[in-house]
């Protein structure tokens, strides 16, 4: 667990009285806020300083550098409170929003699932969902590897332990041994890398066959992105994969691998791997992350981060309402500062919306 105290260090006078308005918000009559052609909705004003109260966070490592970013803020911004943020993994994260109740937010990169839904509802959580950025998972090696690009079926077989030496995806790479670096199986970034790449036909229909397979080669895993950076830069031989930020935070010493999808599926759910030769009638092409190829959905590994809250700890918890209100509002520049690409205006409008609705304050 990473505990981050973020403490007050300046002296402000209080400018508003958002606090006061949270407080009150089922008593407030309703109005409604929402946007017309894509105009920004703007949620009532925050003053961090007028805050009180500690806030728990945990789930994603992908997301969790925005939250900590976002936490840093809101501490300059002049909150006196606790956050704690948990760096667990996406289902480690539900685990505790949805199971146990002990966190007020959870950071996720992927949606949650119906089975985490009904445990939120279980507990009387009505789970409110909040789209803040998008991400291109990343698959890194050293910057002194001989790998610049590779097709999703050689992702496969790398990953999958069919192949073990880089001779073996091309006969002009040295017989060394294939290092393999991943996120841990309570990671969202795990889970969907299996979806994407391995997919959810086939002999990899089921989620326990997809993490069978990529945990077959016994790669090094941990929940911690330093960790795999670590790892992957201190070997030419070396492959794994992140959320974008930790690459762009690291580019100085690594690589990101283009990628491009020459896999397809037959009748019966087989795989089929598509020729070489037949790439250009088909449209496929290597394709590097970027701002463009992950908004596109051309990058084949871009992904949606969310954070994840509920009703009732919105309206019980003032300090939490505020915070996510907070997050919304500057969520387009911290994501881009941190490495990731913001939403679209209409999809943050809704997360808006989705918070107004929570507390009352829209028809």
């Amino acid at each position: 667990m990473r505990n981050i105290r973020f403490w007050n260090n300046s002296i402000g006078f209080l400018l508003v009285l958002a606090l006061a308005l949270l407080a009150l918000a089922n008593a407030l009559p309703a109005r409604s806020v929402v946007a017309q052609d894509d105009e920004p909705i703007e949620l009532p004003e925050v003053d961090p300083l007028s805050v009180t109260g500690d806030i728990a966070i945990a789930g994603s490592s992908t997301v969790e550098p925005v939250t900590v970013a976002m936490a840093a803020r809101f501490s300059d911004d002049g909150f006196t409170g606790n956050i704690a943020v948990a760096e667990t993994g996406t289902s480690a994260g539900f685990e505790r929003f949805c199971k146990e109740g002990s966190t007020d937010i959870s950071n996720a990169s992927r949606t949650i699932k119906s089975s985490e839904r009904a445990d939120c509802e279980a507990i009387g959580r009505k789970v409110l969902e909040f789209y803040i950025g998008i991400d291109a998972l990343t698959v890194a090696v050293s910057k002194d590897s001989f790998v610049d690009e590779l097709t999703r079926s050689q992702l496969i077989a790398i990953f999958t332990g069919e192949v073990s030496k880089w001779s073996e995806v091309n006969p002009e790479w040295p017989a060394a041994t294939i290092q393999l670096f991943t996120p841990g199986t309570d990671s969202g970034t795990f889970d969907f890398f299996g979806e994407a790449v391995l997919g959810t036909k086939g002999a990899y229909k089921e989620r326990e066959a997809r993490f069978a397979a990529l945990l077959a080669p016994n790669p090094t895993t941990s929940e911690n992105d330093y960790t795999l950076v670590e790892g992957i830069r201190g070997s030419e031989n070396a492959i794994g994969y992140f959320g974008f930020a930790y690459f762009v935070e690291n580019e100085d010493t690594l690589k990101a691998v283009s990628i491009a999808n020459d896999v397809t599926y037959d009748a019966d759910d087989n795989l089929v791997v598509i020729p070489a030769e037949q790439w250009e009638a088909e449209g496929i092409a290597y394709v590097a992350p970027n701002r463009e190829t992950a908004e596109s959905g051309e990058y084949m590994l871009s992904r949606p981060l969310f954070i994840y809250s509920a009703t009732n700890v919105l309206q019980e918890k003032p300090q939490v309402a505020a915070f996510v209100n907070y997050y919304l509002t500057n969520a387009e520049e911290v994501v881009t500062e941190v490495g990731y690409f913001p939403v679209s205006a209409e999809a943050l409008n809704e997360a808006k919306q989705t918070w107004l609705d929570a507390l009352g304050l829209a028809e």
